[in-house]
């Protein structure tokens, strides 16, 4: 205290003779100065130590807490503390617009640092496929797609437009990359999926770079999440939040190299997957959390459950003390419990109080989650950068989408049939997924299982597509049934495949055939004699075997989004086909699973897809 008055005598000496001499004066240093977390210049580190030393038992298991927004108001978050905030699929403002996001995220962010310690939130949604939960913005294919691809560079653009339309909202946390590795094509998650081995997700999750940028703190970077650790791939059966019964080694060898990419490529945080690994859930495996992802691979980063995926490990519905304390010391930073938050803060704090989870577990999280927050720059700047809403949903934007189709679209079969004439040509379109946004987006499009719809979201469908590219003297014409078709036509164009389903309702454990409408609509242009190209939009390979013979062409084009144009591109021979099988497609779905090297012989084999070998219009 002697110093402290010494300094205050001094500075009021000092001002006295500042005044008496009539000099203008400088800006002086309180003597109340402000804490050093609040200092952008201080180093990270050292601003998270000085704000977890000011931080209670409350403010940090509140960090560690993460609760949708439907379940708690910008009042209810700031009171309970949560560290952080999520949309789940199709969870969203009125109205669905970038404008209105920023709102709803920038009075999160007012409630949060008007507290005590003032501690942002960081905003989570599922980013998956562009971001997807608003209307508007630029939908990409979905990852199994961009395998087909095998463009790298281009998964990085895309990368990082989806982070500029994500931070445009005041989202500066994506829940992806999904680096899976799926095994067994009847697993709903499949299109989440980049290829059946390993190399596929490794040489993809450049995406991480995209999302991420040159650095967290740049305005259109936001935090990426690689996802599901570990295995969700390979459950028996391709069951969604199944048991995964492999060996250590095959979960090394198939599972873990993407997620070793991801931490070398910086990835922020890492989501823990639903499914079991030999009859334990991976929720509660402190070996694969601790000692594999951050023990072995280094990941510095924080991690965050999947939802309610604490409520699990047991197998009983709803979370006990027991769940919270095994999640916890298993390694779990941060746990989404959407609806359940006061009940998980107030369990995780008692789980403290009496010495079930160490003080050290909960600053090891704290630490994890707070460095994130400051080098994403939450800090100094938790509202949202509107200036980046001019793009969202660009044209350019757009463009690159539409390149990613052409890329991720394989030819199977072509009988001489493709590619399309764009002149003088007479075009029959058919089929339910021809002319509908929805089905062509696919899940996790504005909800989390998708669906159907002529115009769902902003953009093109393949119809539009192929209308737009006939030139002089083409006719086209659509019907859904194939109703009117007759020998006039010179070409069929049926496009097929499966409707919209995410995680669950995706499961397909019964067969990957056509369903009754696609069937009848096959028939009907087989029986019209006019030569026929199918196109499936679909999330994964179809049981196409019986009705491979009656077309002359087959081309695979996965789920496109929201520029089907880039589909018709490729029909039409604007753009020579390159897409390679990233899965290998069965002759049946007695087959599954099946994968490169397994030594089963598919329909089409792993990397198989053709080229035309000459353009014509």
């Amino acid at each position: 205290m002697p110093l402290l008055r010494t300094t205050r005598s001094l500075r009021t000496t000092a001002l006295a003779g500042l005044l008496l001499a009539g000099t203008a004066l400088a800006p002086m240093a309180s003597a109340t100065a402000a804490p050093l977390y609040k200092n952008p210049r201080a180093s990270v580190a050292d601003r998270v130590t000085d704000l977890m030393a000011r931080m209670t038992l409350d403010d940090k298991v509140g960090q560690m807490t993460q609760g949708e927004r439907g379940a708690a108001t910008p009042a209810q978050s700031a009171a309970a503390r949560l560290g952080s905030i999520l949309s789940g699929g199709g969870s969203t403002p009125t109205p669905n617009t970038p404008a209105a996001w920023a709102d709803m995220i920038d009075a999160y962010q007012k409630a949060a640092t008007s507290t005590g310690l003032g501690i942002p939130i960081i905003y989570g949604s599922d980013s998956v496929h562009g971001h997807n939960n608003v209307y508007g913005a630029t939908v990409f294919p979905h990852n199994i797609g961009l395998g087909a691809a095998n463009d790298p560079r281009l998964v990085e653009k895309i990368g990082a437009i989806t982070a500029d339309e994500t931070a445009a909202t005041g989202v500066k946390w994506a829940f992806a990359p999904c680096l899976c590795v799926a095994r067994d094509d009847r697993w709903g998650r499949t299109y989440e999926s980049y290829g059946e081995v390993p190399a596929n997700a490794v040489a993809n999750s450049v995406v991480i770079e995209g999302l991420q940028g040159r650095a967290l703190g740049d305005p259109t970077s936001v935090l990426a999440t690689a996802k599901h650790f570990i295995g969700d791939g390979g459950t028996t059966g391709g069951d969604d939040q199944g048991n995964t019964q492999i060996s250590l080694e095959e979960l090394r060898r198939i599972h873990l190299p993407p997620f070793r990419a991801a931490v070398a490529h910086g990835v922020g945080s890492v989501m823990i997957s639903f499914n079991s690994w030999n009859g334990v859930k991976d929720h509660g495996n402190k070996f694969l959390i601790t000692d594999l992802l951050k023990g072995e691979l280094g990941f510095s980063g924080f991690v965050v459950s999947d939802w309610n995926g604490i409520d699990q490990i047991d197998g009983q519905e709803g979370f006990t003390a027991a769940e919270v304390k095994q999640a916890v010391n298993a390694g779990i930073d941060m746990v989404m419990v959407p609806y359940d938050y006061q009940k998980f803060v107030a369990t995780l704090k008692a789980e403290v109080l009496n010495g079930d989870v160490p003080m050290s577990r909960v600053d090891d999280a704290n630490r994890r989650i707070l460095t994130k927050k400051f080098e994403l720059g939450l800090f100094e700047r938790p509202y949202t950068d509107r200036s980046l809403q001019k793009d969202f949903g660009s044209a350019a934007h757009r463009a690159v989408a539409r390149q990613a189709v052409r890329e991720s679209q394989v030819l199977l079969k072509n009988d001489g049939v493709l590619p399309l004439a764009k002149q003088n040509n007479k075009i029959f379109v058919a089929g339910k997924n021809a002319n509908d946004m929805g089905n062509q987006a696919g899940g996790w499009t504005l909800t989390w299982q998708g669906q159907s719809g002529e115009r769902v979201i902003p953009g093109t469908t393949i119809l539009d597509g192929i209308k737009a590219g006939a030139g002089k003297g083409t006719v086209v014409t659509y019907d859904r049934a194939g109703n009117g078709i007759d020998r006039s036509y010179q070409v069929a164009v049926a496009v097929v495949g499966e409707t919209p389903y995410a995680e669950g309702q995706g499961d397909r454990p019964n067969g990957l055939g056509l369903d009754a409408e696609d069937l009848a609509l096959v028939g009907k242009l087989k029986a019209s004699g006019v030569p026929t190209v199918l196109v499936t939009v679909s999330g994964r390979p179809l049981d196409i075997s019986a009705q491979l013979p009656s077309v002359k062409g087959l081309v695979a084009a996965w789920l496109p989004g929201s520029e089907g144009a880039g589909v018709a591109d490729v029909l039409y021979g604007d753009y020579n086909p390159t897409g390679k099988l990233s899965f290998t497609w069965p002759k049946s779905s007695a087959q599954e699973p099946i994968n490169a090297g397994d030594g089963q012989q598919g329909l089409f084999p792993y990397g198989y897809g053709l080229s035309y070998r000459r353009h014509h219009r």
